[in-house]
């Protein structure tokens, strides 16, 4: 079925408001955060169209501020997991057959809510939930969201235009079903926008789906689930479960109707979830899509001729906004000894005015970590930086929980280019700088590349076109998203298609039709209008 059928809205990026002092949308956010602080919620899982309540429930809390409470959900077993499995292949028959054009229309509306009525509420709650500040909430939770489904309809309309060639008497065409099964959509805590995105995206092709979100990043799940409600999302079409990750594991990937996964989170996890499939492989009824986005080491390069005020530039922003809680967040860089000291200069003046606390309070650029664990991981790693003599601390260093889980902003100058945090991903404010001799450019860029099992995002510093087209080639496999004289942060929908290899994942570009096409099982038809009467071929004729 083409795109012809109906004239589809033209996908555009949505507009960042700036939230800048005396601003209308300033005011209103501000209103926002007040009201619903002062309300303690009580989160439902929402399975089949029905809000279900348990007895086991859990706090949600701030990470700046873990003495209040913003609500509580329903903590659900294996019961739940079953009923939600249930649901949606009920809702499936009825969902896949729905022409394509109302399963836009729907995701579309969802657009127009998170950019119109409810872009006040999902960033509020990103802000309280998950500790961003308002300009990270409203570039992720209320633009990249609306971006999500916006050219997630764009990109499935392209996909059913994608036609063969039909020769004369026959007509030939493709036809996209959903997949056989149910759908499971494993969600992270740093983008609220993923967290819509990886249920969305399958169901926007006819697939029902199980969405477990992170448990630090339910608050804001909350909201999405009312706006696909709202938006008219059919009861059972999407679930979403708050339940035990290896109890819901159990359940799914048992299951002879498990079809897919769509996954954001660690390497480990996403291991352990595509060994668990290849063990129970002979109990689906089809081979399940495995689609996966994990981790990063993301790296900056800078060589000689890099301008160096863009370079302090990329380290600020790249290793430190939303406390480098980001898959592609600068995590090591590599700088030219000739260069160090002003770009060092530079960082130190950068973090001498960085403010950090409350994402509440507009002033500040820092906000919390998202929970103890992270806490403790990073402030270990930063501890023995503190004590080895493979590393020293330049800049922060500091972290204290007492209020919030507050880590500023730390950089740690490696003395050997294989020191620990310049190959583990920390997911913190933590960057790690190696500086490399200016004659060992290329040895430097050999030890970049095999330094890290990782290769979400990169970026290269350098006014010379050799070098970059050089770097380009070399480090080809380094990166899924490779950025020349800017930080490795900042995919935009429908722009730059986001997705690593290595260890980084399935580089199947989410936002893009890369990924839509996983979403879906191919039939070829062919129908012939004239059909043969004879199996006998012309070069059987006698002479």
């Amino acid at each position: 079925m083409g795109k012809g059928f109906y004239h589809v809205p033209v996908a555009k990026n949505e507009p960042v408001m700036s939230y800048a002092p005396g601003s209308k949308e300033r005011a209103a956010i501000k209103k926002k955060l007040a009201e619903m602080k002062a309300v303690i919620v009580d989160i439902p899982m929402v399975i089949g169209g029905k809000a279900v309540y348990t007895e086991v429930k859990k706090d949600i809390r701030p990470p700046h501020d873990h003495s209040r409470l913003l609500g509580q959900f329903n903590y659900g077993d294996q019961s739940h997991v079953k009923l939600a499995i249930e649901a949606a292949l009920a809702a499936k028959e009825k969902w896949a057959a729905l022409e394509w054009q109302h399963r836009a229309a729907i995701f579309l509306k969802c657009a127009d809510l998170i950019a119109g009525p409810y872009r006040d509420k999902i960033n509020a709650a990103t802000m309280l939930g998950q500790s961003k500040n308002i300009f990270q909430a409203e570039i992720d939770a209320a633009c990249e969201m609306a971006d999500f489904f916006r050219f997630g309809v764009k990109e499935m309309v392209k996909m059913y235009d994608m036609q063969p060639e039909s020769s004369a008497g026959i007509w030939n065409y493709n036809d996209f079903r959903p997949l056989e099964g149910f759908v499971f959509a494993l969600t992270p805590f740093n983008f609220t926008s993923i967290a819509g995105n990886l249920p969305a995206a399958p169901a926007m092709l006819g697939n029902t789906v199980v969405w477990k979100p992170s448990r630090t990043a339910i608050y804001s799940a909350h909201v999405l689930m009312e706006v696909f409600i709202e938006a008219g999302v059919p009861a059972g079409v999407i679930n979403m479960i708050f339940t035990s990750g290896p109890e819901t594991a159990e359940v799914v990937f048992e299951h002879p109707d498990f079809a897919g996964i769509h996954f954001t989170g660690s390497t480990g996890v996403f291991q352990g979830i595509w060994n668990t499939i290849g063990k129970n492989i002979h109990k689906y009824k089809t081979y399940p899509r495995i689609v996966g986005e994990t981790g990063g080491k993301d790296f900056i390069f800078a060589d000689p001729t890099a301008n160096p005020q863009a370079v302090v530039t990329a380290m600020t922003r790249g290793a430190f906004e939303y406390q480098g809680q980001k898959c592609s967040a600068a995590s090591r860089a590599y700088i030219p000894k000739s260069m160090w000291s002003e770009v060092k200069e530079g960082v130190g003046k950068d973090l001498a005015t960085i403010k950090m606390g409350d994402p509440e309070d507009f002033s500040n650029f820092v906000n919390a970590v998202i929970d103890k664990a992270s806490f403790n991981k990073l402030s270990g790693y930063i501890g023995e930086a503190k004590k080895s003599a493979d590393a020293e601390v330049v800049f922060g260093g500091v972290c204290d929980d007492s209020k919030g889980y507050f880590i500023q902003p730390t950089i740690i100058e490696a003395k050997v280019p294989d020191y620990i945090t310049m190959q583990e991903e920390l997911f913190g404010p933590v960057l790690t700088v190696y500086v490399y001799d200016d004659e060992k450019m290329e040895e430097t860029l050999d030890i970049l590349n095999s330094t890290s099992m990782y290769a979400l995002t990169g970026a290269i510093f350098s006014q010379d076109r050799y070098n970059i087209t050089h770097m380009v080639k070399k480090l080809e496999n380094a990166a899924g998203n490779f950025y020349i004289n800017d930080k490795p942060t900042g995919a935009v929908v429908g722009q730059q298609p986001f997705g690593g290899s290595r260890g980084s994942g399935t580089n199947d570009k989410a936002g893009s039709i890369f990924n839509m096409l996983r979403w879906v099982s191919v039939r070829t038809i062919k129908e012939n209008f004239v059909s043969p009467k004879d199996f006998r071929y012309p070069f059987m004729d006698a002479e």
